[in-house]
């Protein structure tokens, strides 16, 4: 079994090294490249799925054990980057935003305050999204949702995922590739969505801090004139 792919070469070498480890040590292979894929986006889950999929049909092992297998390895990667959240925590990040320009510490505070109402389904329906799949579960630590109830959505979320996947290199063998197309399709969409979000919060934030200087130095003149009259009538 091999992986084509028309990406870069770094990217075909890390997609033929998580084929190999299929090869090499099973279903397990598939969970563990999963993991990495939660930590490492770069490597394509929508790729890897489908291959270990193709695995099953052509009986390297069953369809049951691929399932299982990756979506064990979505929530191990997933609990990854929980810990890594946790280890920021809201006050860490508060100090972080005071430095960064155009951040500020209310922005973390609002949005600890919408995950804390909306976590569980963003959680859930993150893990369907390309690139928040990983990253969702940042925040999820940051607020320290409970590990339990992070850990069943995250598997739910995960299983619904990586069956679409599976099923596709299981049911389409060698043709999988076919579905590429639409999945960078969905991918693109996401990144130019976020893309826009961010080029209007700077725009935003911009324009604010411009009109918030302009009120300062106006504020300052304000005060400077009367001490200059009162001075030149003490002349």
């Amino acid at each position: 079994m091999t992986a084509t792919s028309p990406d870069s070469s770094w990217l075909s070498a890390l997609l033929d090294w998580s084929v190999s480890l299929m090869d090499v040590i099973g279903p397990a292979g598939a969970g563990l490249a999963i993991a990495l894929e939660n930590v490492f986006p770069p490597l394509p889950s929508e790729v890897v799925l489908p291959m270990a999929g193709l695995a099953a049909s052509t009986g390297s092992f069953t369809l049951l054990e691929a399932l299982a297998w990756t979506t064990a390895g979505s929530i191990v990667g997933a609990f990854l980057l929980y810990g890594l959240g946790a280890w920021l925590g809201v006050d860490r990040l508060r100090r972080i935003a005071a430095r960064v320009p155009l951040l500020r510490p209310d922005d973390i505070d609002r949005t600890v305050g919408w995950f804390q109402r909306h976590g569980g389904k963003a959680v859930f329906f993150g893990r369907m999204i390309p690139i928040f799949r990983s990253l969702i579960s940042i925040p999820a630590g940051v607020t320290r949702m409970p590990l339990w109830r992070f850990g069943l959505l995250t598997a739910a979320g995960s299983l619904v995922w990586n069956t679409v996947f599976v099923l596709t290199g299981f049911l389409l063998g060698e043709s999988w590739h076919v579905v590429e197309q639409y999945v960078d399709i969905v991918q693109y969409a996401v990144i130019g969505v976020v893309a826009l979000a961010a080029a209007w919060f700077v725009v935003v934030r911009t324009r604010g801090a411009v009109a918030a200087s302009r009120r300062r130095r106006s504020a300052a003149e304000d005060t400077a004139q009367p001490r200059e009259l009162a001075s030149s009538r003490a002349d």
